[in-house]
Parts: structure tokens; sequence; C-alpha cells
């Protein structure tokens, strides 16, 4: 006998796993990229009626593949602009197409499909958020600071100049590759950030996006061996992977990086990635990405805490700044500058930062503030903090410091 809950577990497993090729194998199809991503929708329903009871087929991923096909070409029947002619087309490029092995994935093709330079670029990013990850409308609103009707507006539009404009589902040649790259590198940062706040606590749709996102920017690098934002992103979050299993404790907490015990990083991660920092700025002219995995790698290069060069991370953010300005890095430029200055200096920059609602402001506010005596003020930050923390276990870390003052003479 089968058990329900767990197949309804596979189910969002497989979800993780196959819903971005799932959409880049039913689009190669298709044609249709609001079509595909429908058609895929609708397998993964029929396996969370099914699965519980009939149990999970031995090739979870073709069945979707092979179900979602089957409801797309269902639609074409079914539409009065396409007849069985059409159809039966759609299955005929299915059988006959060739797999274009340029790229040698489905899903690193899609991600230069959806960042095609028709689009604007936060659509772009948007998009392929959407039909590569699985993301929901209210996650990529989080990850753009803006709200869920503004982004779903944002994700329709560009779906539709898709398919009105006929953007073809095929692989860019090399000359078009670097007017793609901003908005690819974006969206794998992106993905990762999101998998990277689900390892403490957030839905488990997402906690397997850091692999995915480390495995296409690989490929990325592969594809692409000169140019160093691509090797820069894959430095950034190697490095920042390598802390996994010391950014939690046993009760689920966060752990910050200053108390992590770093007996846990891999030392394999950051060997990797300290050599993709060292060969890439050797190029000359360093991008956004590759300045965050410099500032990554003198945290990866301290042996404590307390012999972190916080003076180089503060020039690092100075230059970060001029590269890709933004409240953001002006925040985590004001952590530099509180460790470098003091915390009253930090609190001049953070002061000026328009990012209420935004979790990280009001816990780096909160901790700003703890340290230059103003406990009332900070308590109230840590639980604005928590309010807004995406995961669990940040949560849970906030409100347990909100307490410590509390508990404080």
């Amino acid at each position: 006998m089968t058990d329900p809950v767990a197949e309804v577990g596979a189910v969002a497993a497989v979800f993780r796993e196959e819903y971005g090729r799932a959409v880049s194998v039913v689009l190669r199809t298709t044609g249709d990229l609001g079509l595909a991503e429908d058609a895929v929708q609708e397998a993964f329903a029929a396996a969370a009626e099914r699965w519980p009871a009939e149990g999970m087929p031995e090739q979870p991923g073709a069945w979707i593949i092979t179900t979602a096909r089957h409801r797309a070409v269902d639609r074409f029947r079914r539409e009065a602009a396409r007849g069985e002619k059409e159809a039966q087309a759609a299955l005929a490029r299915w059988d006959t197409e060739p797999e274009d092995e340029t790229f040698g994935d489905d899903r690193l093709k899609l991600l230069f499909v959806c960042c095609h330079p028709a689009l604007a670029m936060p659509a772009r990013v948007a998009l392929a958020l959407r039909v590569l990850g699985g993301l929901t409308t209210a996650q990529i609103a989080a990850a753009f600071l803006v709200s869920e009707p503004t982004m779903g507006q944002r994700i329709s539009r560009a779906k539709a100049k898709v398919r009105d404009t006929g953007i073809p589902y095929r692989v860019p040649s090399a000359a078009e590759l670097p007017d793609r790259l901003a908005g690819v590198l974006a969206v794998i940062y992106l993905v990762y950030n999101e998998g990277y706040s689900a390892d403490l606590g957030a839905p488990v749709e997402r906690s397997g996006l850091c692999a995915e996102a480390i495995r296409l920017a690989r490929m990325l690098s592969q594809l692409m061996p000169f140019e160093p934002e691509a090797e820069g992103l894959l430095a950034l979050m190697l490095l920042s992977e390598s802390r996994r299993a010391a950014r939690s404790g046993p009760s689920g907490f966060l752990v910050p990086l200053a108390e992590q015990d770093r007996s846990q990083w891999d030392a394999g991660l950051i060997v990797e990635g300290l050599a993709l920092v060292r060969r890439s700025l050797r190029r000359g002219s360093p991008g956004p990405y590759l300045v965050q995995a410099a500032i990554q790698a003198v945290h990866s290069s301290a042996t404590s805490a307390a012999e972190t060069d916080w003076k180089r991370i503060a020039r690092l953010y100075e230059l970060l700044a001029t590269v890709a300005p933004g409240p953001v890095v002006e925040l985590n430029r004001a952590v530099a500058v509180g460790e470098v200055e003091g915390a009253d200096a930090a609190l001049r920059i953070v002061d000026g930062l328009g990012l209420a609602g935004y979790h990280v402001f009001h816990a780096v506010r909160a901790d700003l503030l703890r340290r230059v005596g103003r406990t009332e003020e900070a308590a109230d930050e840590y639980e604005i903090a928590a309010k807004f923390a995406p995961g669990e276990g940040e949560r849970k870390w906030l409100t347990e410091r909100r307490h410590g003052l509390a508990a404080a003479p």
C-alpha cells in the first residue's frame, strides 16, 4: 500500500527537480511558452491526484513531460485557431526534432530564451525565475522588493511579448550570447539566493535551488570560459555554499558568520572558489559578481572572525558601490564600516536607506542600535526583522536576539 503523505512529498520533490526541464522540453515541442508552462502545471496537478493512489512511476520526470505534452496537444485541438494538422505537427516535432547540444541542457537553453534582449531586463529575470525555477509570483516579488500585483503584471507582459513577437526557442549564436549574459547571471544569482534562504525553514519547494544554480553556473562558465563575471558568479556561490553545514544550529537557528564553526566549512569548495576569484581578477575590470566573490574570498581566507580583514572588505564594498550602486550594497557596506569605524558611523549610512520591510535592513539596524546602547529601539527593529524574515530559522534567531535584549540588565 502506498503512503499518500509520502507520495505528495514525492510530487513536490519531482517538481523541484523537473519543473524547469519539463517546461523547456514542452516549449521545444509547442513553441508557445505560456502553453508549455500551463501544460506542465496541469501535469503536476494530475500527478498530485494520481500518484498517492497509484504510486510513483519508475521515471517520474518522463511521466510529467509525456503528460504535459499530451495536455499541450489537447489545448491545440481545443482552440479554434489551431486544428488537427497543427496538433499533429507538434507531435511530429517532438518525435523528430534533433537535440541541439550547444548547451547540453534544456534548462540552460530556456534560460537564454527568457533573457532575450527584446524583453526589458527586470522582465527577463522575473520570467526566467517563473518558468525555470517554478517560483511563485510572491517569491519573485520578494526577491525584487516589489508588490506581488506589480510582479504579476510584469510576468504576464513578458509572456505576452514572447508569444506575440515570436521569440524563438533556439540556441543564440556566439555573437548573441553577450547581450543575454547579464540577465542570465541575474537569474542564476536570484535562484541561488532563493535556495539559500530555504535552507533555514523556507518552503521545501525552494530547497533544491542552490544545487541547480551552481550546476547552471558551471555550464555557463564552460560555455563562456573567458567571461570574468560568469566565473565570478560561480565563485561567489561556491564560497557561500562552503558554509552550508555551519549556517544553522541543532535547533534550526541561524548561526551568523562571525559565530560559525569554521572547521565545518567545506575546504574543497573554498579552494575552488578562491582559485576562480584569483584567475578572474587577473583579467581586470571586475563586475559586481566578481567583486562580491572577492568579498566572500576575504571572509573565507580568515581563520577566525577576529582575523577578518574588514578594511579590505570595506574597500571592496566601495568598489561594488561604483559598479553596482544601490541601497542593498550600501547596507552591506555599512556593516563593514561598522567594523572599521564603529556602529555610529554605520548607523549614519543605514538611516539614510529606504529599505523598510527588508528583513536584513532591520536586522542590521537592530544590531547597530544595540551596540550604541539604544536597546529599546533595537528590540523594535529585531521584531520587525523577524516579521519579514523569509525562513523560520532566521525568525527564530531574530526573536531570540530580541528576547536577549529584554532579559539583559
